[in-house]
C-alpha cells in the first residue's frame, strides 16, 4: 500500500556507523512506503549513506561524542534531506575529478562524483559542513 502523506523530521545521530545503519533503514522504508521504485532506492541509499559516512569520517574527524543532524522531508515526489555535521566544513569544488587520469587509481574522491550522479540535487552551505540533497521519484505513480 502507498502512503499519500508525507514525513517531515529533523533527527540529531550519534557519529556512528551503527546510528547511520539504523537511520538508513528506517528512511529507504519510508522512501519504499511512498512507492519509490528499486533504482530511486538504490540511488537513495548510495548518496544518503556516503553523505552520512563523510559526516562521520571527514566531517566529525570520527569523534563519537558528536553529532549529525539530518532532516528529512520525503513524499510521493521525491526525497530531500540535510546533512550536518559538527565539522570546520570544506569546499567541495576542490574535490579532485575522480574520472581525471592522475585519480584513476586513488581510493578516496569518488564519493561525492557518486551522490552529485544519482541525486537529482547535491548542494552545500557556504562552511561546506551540511549537504542538501534530492532525489524526485523517476517514474509516475500508478494509477489505480
Amino acid at each position: 500500500m502507498v502512503s499519500d502523506s508525507s514525513v517531515h523530521k529533523s533527527v540529531v545521530i550519534k557519529s556512528s556507523r551503527a546510528a547511520v545503519e539504523a537511520l538508513c533503514s528506517q528512511l529507504f522504508e519510508a522512501a519504499a512506503g511512498r512507492d519509490f521504485d528499486g533504482d530511486d532506492i538504490f540511488a537513495i541509499h548510495l548518496a544518503l549513506e556516503e553523505a552520512l559516512l563523510n559526516a562521520i569520517c571527514h566531517g566529525n574527524k570520527q569523534d563519537s561524542g558528536k553529532t549529525i543532524k539530518v532532516e528529512y522531508f520525503i513524499t510521493p515526489a521525491k526525497f530531500e534531506v540535510s546533512i550536518t555535521d559538527e565539522g570546520t566544513g570544506f569546499d567541495p569544488d576542490a574535490v579532485p575529478d575522480p574520472r581525471a587520469e592522475e585519480n584513476l587509481r586513488k581510493c578516496s574522491g569518488r564519493g561525492l562524483f557518486l551522490m552529485r550522479s544519482y541525486m537529482d540535487t547535491v548542494e552545500y552551505n557556504k562552511t561546506g559542513n551540511c549537504v542538501h540533497m534530492v532525489k524526485h521519484k523517476s517514474k509516475a505513480p500508478n494509477a489505480s
